[in-house]
């Protein structure tokens, strides 16, 4: 992987997708990671943790790359019972950051926007920390099942 920083987030692949989640801890970034992850699944999509609380970013092609730092590759925190293992793939292409912030802040229906991480200009959706629904709204974005087409991708 080229030249990484680590930046504090999480990073999943759910289909062919990679979606990096930005917040401060206790925003639910693995909350949200985990209810992205079931919700594929239960969808019949692909979906694997690439990276939890720590996530290397680099640009390669014009693509931001996530990479998972070796010491807490496969593992996911759980609010009450810790780090604990899960399936994951080691790096993922990020199509999508997802930045939790306060819900005062978090639009109701957000406009499509775009984020620079490590010079790679991404798509960028803002949603309310430890919202529930948030993964619904990310599928929504994305185009992925049960939904029809992208909204902001």
């Amino acid at each position: 992987m080229p030249a990484a920083v680590n930046r504090h987030a999480t990073a999943v692949v759910v289909g062919e997708r990679g979606i990096l989640i930005l917040g401060p801890s206790g925003s639910g970034k693995s909350r949200l990671a985990l209810a992205l992850l079931g919700h594929a699944r239960g969808h019949g999509l692909f979906a694997r943790l690439v990276a939890d609380d720590q996530v290397y970013l680099a640009a390669a092609g014009g693509r931001l790359l996530a990479a998972a730092p070796a010491p807490i590759a496969g593992l996911v925190e759980v609010r009450g019972a810790g780090p604990v293992p899960l399936m994951h793939q080691p790096r993922a292409v990020i199509d999508l950051a997802v930045s939790l912030v306060p819900a005062a802040e978090a639009p109701r229906v957000p406009e499509p926007g775009r984020m620079a991480l490590a010079g790679v200009d991404v798509p960028h959706l803002a949603l309310a920390e430890r919202d529930t629904g948030a993964a619904t709204a990310v599928f929504a974005a994305l185009g992925l099942a049960p939904f029809c087409r992208a909204s902001i991708v």
